[in-house]
């Protein structure tokens, strides 16, 4: 690695320590030209994850868009945070495992993985999620919805 001070391409490392969760490792190194001290990082690189919307546009996978529908829907829920976050961990293990080696996952793939997660924490906030997502335009459809919640 080059030195940040004297562009050398020698050092040594003298500390290397992985972070909390394993998802990097930090190492403290000296230049044996000028004796700089520095820090690097290294990381995990993942492919992005594609998501093919309805349409046929291509966007890159982003959990904040899940995280928002799942905000909403969870809205004056009794639902915490802590949950929450293991929903959208849940969600993104699964969408990472479902892509593949392809890194392409559709649009309906990412809404039934949701519903699927949401299901056994509220079946309000399912069927709340459901409604924007399978875009209910009228009463006969959330009636279907929660007759079929009914008869799981």
């Amino acid at each position: 690695m080059k030195c940040p001070r004297c562009s050398a391409d020698k050092d040594k490392v003298l500390e290397s320590r992985t972070n909390k969760d394993g998802t990097s490792i930090r190492r403290r190194r000296e230049c044996l030209n000028c004796g700089y001290r520095f820090t690097s990082y290294e990381r995990i690189e993942e492919k992005p994850i594609i998501v093919i919307k309805k349409d046929g546009r291509h966007q890159p996978f982003d959990i904040t868009k899940v995280e928002r529908g799942i905000r909403q829907c969870t809205e004056k829920l009794n639902i915490t945070q802590d949950e929450i976050e293991s929903i959208l961990q849940k969600i993104e293990d699964s969408i990472y495992e479902l892509a593949g080696s392809k890194n392409t996952v559709t649009s309906q793939q990412v809404g039934e993985e949701t519903l699927k997660q949401l299901y056994p924490v509220s079946r309000v906030a399912y069927v709340r999620f459901a409604s924007v997502y399978r875009a209910f335009d009228d009463l006969d459809q959330f009636i279907e919805e929660i007759e079929h919640l009914a008869r799981r």
